[in-house]
């Protein structure tokens, strides 16, 4: 009892070396039992190895300990928590140098692997060759790679090539799909979340997780829209256009995501992609599946896919045809979702090199549409006698004319 050592580790050490807030503490004991633990107070809570919460701050304490690899993927693992693991040990272990870093009970900094030195440098390199045992890890640096890169981090040179060796070793095909999705669904909430797609698909392994979008690199589309050209890029710039509209994850999935039935066009008929709205739809609904996305997120993502070139259109489409975009998107009864819909459809629009400026008016022609077609008396038309299908038919053309006169008024064409 009386060896038992606490350490601060990790991202909060980390964080507060680079002056960021510290959000969470997690914290390693060397020299303790589980017994002792909870001879103290402590709750156990970990299965796969022991971690602890503290009975009065909840934060997590993790007992010290090792890790030798024993298969593939993620969960080819023996764990040693025995009493003699010491701290360095422990560390050892650990992902990145940055993330390798600890603070005794007194504040002085251990760090046997130089992870201030990486931080002082901006980068991102692994801590030792064990590295290469958690296929895992190859996401978790993507993603901090898009979390640091407003800071300036890069991944060493060295890290770079040892993640490009794992994916070649196919580690990654062990991975669960819901620990792809949380690593990912983690990456789309970063200032820069394309950083973190651009990192897998550099060390190949986005081929081997999200084909569909992978799949789009090297597919050209025409220069006068697109000057950037290719699909891939194109993709990754309305997810980067679409972080900065919107916090949301399930925008930015579905603004990354939009265009994947461009990858399905036979090469005879680029750069033109006629059609790639409907295709897109089943390439959507299989990586989905494969990620197991939240339905939300794909429900999103299918209708931005379908949708989104009419709302391009905004300014030449026909009252009716607002009608039936707005019925088909379920705006009247989801107009937060709508909302979400226009601005994945903004994300696109400004994702093109020489556009990431430009207005969208098009969201805010449909934003009057559907807030005019919801002025429909609908109880008038019911007193007339209408009802089931006639009555479904009165109102949508009663919201095409309330559509046709409130643009109208604005000078506009229709």
């Amino acid at each position: 009892m009386n060896t038992l050592q606490t350490y601060l580790v990790g991202g909060a050490v980390r964080d507060a070396l680079l002056g960021l807030p510290v959000k969470d503490r997690d914290w390693v004991v060397v020299g303790a039992t589980p017994e002792a633990m909870t001879e103290r107070g402590y709750r156990q809570v970990g299965a796969d190895f022991p971690v602890f919460l503290h009975p009065e701050t909840n934060e997590e304490y993790a007992l010290a300990r090792t890790e030798r690899k024993q298969g593939k993927g993620y969960h080819g693992f023996e764990c040693d928590a025995a009493p003699d693991v010491t701290l360095e040990e422990d560390l050892l272990r650990r992902d990145l140098t940055i993330n390798a870093m600890a603070q005794d009970e007194t504040g002085n900094l251990i760090d046997p692997f130089h992870g201030q030195r990486d931080l002082e440098a901006k980068q991102l390199r692994h801590v030792s060759p064990a590295f290469r045992e958690d296929p895992l890890r190859i996401l978790r640096v993507a993603r901090f790679a898009a979390r640091f890169h407003p800071l300036g981090f890069r991944i060493a040179p060295e890290t770079e090539t040892l993640m490009r060796e794992m994916v070649n070793d196919d580690e990654l095909s062990h991975l669960p799909a819901e620990r792809i999705w949380q690593e990912t669904q983690r990456a789309l909430g970063e200032k820069t979340p394309h950083v973190y797609f651009e990192i897998l698909r550099k060390t190949g392994a986005l081929g081997t997780l999200m084909p569909e979008l992978d799949a789009l690199f090297g597919i050209p589309q025409p220069e006068t829209y697109h000057p950037e050209i290719d699909c891939g890029v194109h993709a990754l710039m309305s997810l980067e256009q679409a972080a900065y509209l919107s916090d949301d994850i399930g925008v930015r999935f579905a603004s990354l995501v939009h265009d994947l039935g461009k990858a399905l066009t036979p090469a005879a008929e680029w750069p033109k992609h006629f059609g790639h709205e409907k295709k897109g739809l089943k390439p959507i609904k299989a990586l989905c599946k494969r990620l197991r996305t939240p339905k939300p997120c794909q429900a999103l993502a299918l209708l931005v896919c379908e949708y989104h070139t009419h709302i391009h259109r905004a300014g030449e489409l026909r009252p009716d045809t607002f009608v039936r975009v707005l019925k088909a998107c379920d705006a009247f009864r989801r107009p937060e979702r709508f909302e979400h819909i226009l601005l994945c459809s903004e994300a696109d629009a400004r994702g093109r090199t020489g556009f990431e400026t430009r207005d969208y008016p098009q969201a805010e022609r449909f934003r009057k549409a559907l807030t005019t077609a919801k002025g429909v008396d609908v109880g008038a038309l019911r007193n007339k006698g209408l009802e089931a299908k006639a009555l479904g038919d009165a109102i949508d053309k009663e919201r095409a004319r309330l559509i046709r006169d409130a643009l109208a008024d604005e000078g506009h064409q229709t």
